[in-house]
């Protein structure tokens, strides 16, 4: 997340940086060791989990308006989109200088304000667990302890790479969301503390998705934002 920000040079675009950061940092390929539990418990945990990524692997298309707050309280809105396999964007509008997005090999950051452009390929990208539906995310997480039975909290980490952070994965259940559950937020806190909150609203499943989403025109060419 750190390595995102530090491109970046106003308190605007550093905000956004860190927003973007807690979008794409959302299913980091993390090991995190689980503690020793009761066979029983670890039955109902592994249900529990069952039920998550059932529901992520369920969604063939979505689209959803986010909010991202930082621990500022500064807030910045767009449109997040996926379709399986592998192509995600998150929009913060027409007018914005930064776009976050998958073609389904690659994610890139692409910052129109000093026409530059991150890259990552998908399967070492923090992107990979959610975009890819063949791998496991129970491995990579553990289930955090909720108020409710329709909460899942799923917590990822790398002990290994702190700079990474720690994620927060929160899903409630509903019928109407494939697997019956939900994504409705999560929580990035990265190795300086900084918190960054990302709330999805306005879900939309299995719409048609055009495969020209997933396409940018690369600023380094032009000086133009596509429209």
């Amino acid at each position: 997340m750190m390595m995102l920000t530090s491109i970046l040079k106003t308190r605007s675009k550093r905000f956004a940086a860190a927003a973007c950061a807690g979008a794409i940092a959302f299913a980091l390929p993390v090991f995190a060791p689980f503690t020793a539990v009761p066979a029983a418990q670890a039955q109902s945990n592994e249900a529990k989990l069952d039920r998550a990524v059932n529901a992520l692997r369920a969604i063939s298309t979505m689209r959803a308006d986010f909010s991202q707050t930082d621990r500022a309280g500064n807030v910045a809105r767009g449109t997040m989109t996926l379709k399986r396999p592998g192509k995600i964007r998150f929009d913060y509008g027409k007018d914005a200088d930064l776009l976050v997005i998958s073609n389904g090999k690659s994610l890139y950051m692409v910052d129109y304000e000093v026409n530059q452009v991150e890259r990552w390929p998908i399967k070492n990208s923090p992107l990979g667990a959610l975009l890819d539906p063949n791998r496991d995310v129970k491995k990579y997480g553990k289930l955090m302890p909720t108020s409710s039975s329709d909460v899942l909290s799923i917590e990822v980490r790398d002990p290994k790479r702190p700079e990474f952070g720690v994620m927060n994965l929160i899903f409630v259940s509903n019928p109407g969301a494939p697997g019956g559950m939900q994504l409705t937020h999560w929580v990035a806190l990265d190795a300086q503390n900084h918190r960054t909150t990302v709330r999805l609203s306005n879900h939309r499943y299995g719409v048609s998705v055009a495969e020209s989403t997933f396409q940018f025109k690369d600023p380094r060419q032009s000086s133009r934002r596509p429209r």
